[in-house]
Formats: structure tokens, C-alpha cells, sequence
């Protein structure tokens, strides 16, 4: 009887995920701790949902700006790497060849054994960059897309998390009713975030939730606490 194929689930969006967080995040924390803060010094809801607002856009762009230039960055770095690993292997391939032949040393590999695989490595130089780049710099080819991927993501979290907690004050009636609102739902959406990272992650969603929700309400609390202090 024929066995089952061995299927292992790995998670490999983690670079997506990491720009979610990022923006989620700062987007949950920063609108609130704005409109808490406004809401010791004004009285009007639709001030703090105006203020909240231009918030919301104009740090969404710039968090979308920082993740752009982020991977645009590394996309520029992991050229400029790739470049030097070829003028390398050109000039000093014996350097080169012993450079490979130590990773596989690491391995418990012998001469014998490793003396055919880095024939065979070195006999196509883009092959032989490639597995420098891996295994010596420890650098992955970045997506092409991966700049602007990240900018959208980060930009479009940023909004998402900063609408959660300017939302009550929308229908609140006054500005107390509103922040006594966003402060709850602030709290449970960074719960429920951190839940749903968690099982994207592999950790367990309680356990997620619950440090998302501690971390977060910590930031969002010190936040809070400098804009009243300001205000």
C-alpha cells in the first residue's frame, strides 16, 4: 500500500506579517493616545475626530514611505553584496573555493567528500555567487515587488488600526463617553490581533493575544499619558 506523501507546513510570509504588525500596531496606539490626549483639552467629539483623522493620513503615508525605503534599502544592499561576490570569485577564486569548502566542513563533511561538490558548485559561477550569498552572508534574493508590497501593507495597517480607535467618537456624545469607548476597544482589538498573529506564527492565540494586548496597552498608556501631559 502506498504511502502518503510527507507535506510539511511551513509559514513563509513572515515578512508580510512582520509589515502588518508594524503598522497595526503603531496605527492602534498612536490615534488613540492623539484623541485621549485631545480629549483633556477640547470638548468637541468631531475636533478629536477631525485631528484623528489628519493623523491617520499623514502617518500612514510616512509609514508606508519608511517600509518603501526599508526594502528598497535591503533590495540595494543585497545587489551591492552580490556584485562584490562575483569581482571576488573572479580575483581570488582559491579564497573563494575554501571559503565553500568550510561550509561544508561544518558539517562533518570530509576532503573526499567535499572535493566534488565544490567542483561542481564552482563550475557555474552565478551558482557559486548564489550559494555565497546564502550561505556566507546569510542574505535571501528579495522580491522585486517587496518595496512597494511593503509600503501598501504597512500604509494600509496603519489606517485600519488608527480607524479602531477614533471610531467611538464618531457617535460618542461627549468626549469622556468616547475615550472610555476607545480605551475598551483599543484593548480588545489589540487582543484580537495579537491572537490572530499568534496563529499565523505558530504561537498559541491566548498566549499572543494576551502579549499583544500587554505590550500594546502599555505603549498606547505611555502614549496617553505624554499627551496629557503636553495637553
Amino acid at each position: 500500500m502506498p504511502h502518503p506523501l510527507h507535506q510539511e507546513k511551513h509559514f513563509t510570509s513572515s515578512e508580510s506579517v512582520r509589515d502588518v504588525v508594524i503598522g497595526m500596531a503603531d496605527g492602534l496606539t498612536v490615534p488613540f493616545a492623539l484623541a485621549a490626549g485631545l480629549s483633556g483639552a477640547v470638548t468637541s467629539t468631531n475636533l478629536v475626530v477631525i485631528a484623528g483623522a489628519a493623523e491617520i493620513a499623514a502617518g500612514s503615508i510616512a509609514m508606508g514611505l519608511g517600509g518603501y525605503l526599508a526594502a528598497r534599502t535591503d533590495r540595494e544592499h543585497y545587489a551591492s553584496e552580490r556584485a562584490r561576490e562575483f569581482r571576488e570569485i573572479e580575483e581570488m577564486p582559491e579564497d573563494e573555493e575554501k571559503e565553500v569548502a568550510g561550509v561544508f566542513r561544518k558539517y562533518g563533511m570530509n576532503h573526499d567528500q567535499i572535493a566534488p561538490v565544490v567542483a561542481a558548485i564552482r563550475s557555474d559561477p552565478g551558482r557559486w555567487v548564489d550559494f555565497m550569498m546564502r550561505f556566507e552572508l546569510g542574505l535571501e534574493a528579495p522580491d522585486p515587488g517587496r518595496a512597494v508590497k511593503s509600503a501598501l501593507t504597512i500604509g494600509l495597517s496603519y489606517v485600519a488600526g488608527g480607524l479602531i480607535p477614533l471610531l467611538p467618537y464618531v457617535s460618542a456624545h461627549t468626549v469622556s463617553a468616547g475615550l472610555r469607548v476607545s480605551a475598551l476597544v483599543t484593548l480588545l482589538a489589540l487582543f484580537v490581533f495579537g491572537a490572530i498573529k499568534g496563529r499565523l506564527t505558530g504561537i498559541h492565540p491566548l498566549r499572543g493575544g494576551a502579549q499583544t494586548a500587554l505590550i500594546g496597552g502599555f505603549a498606547a498608556a505611555v502614549a496617553f499619558g505624554l499627551a496629557r501631559w503636553i495637553s
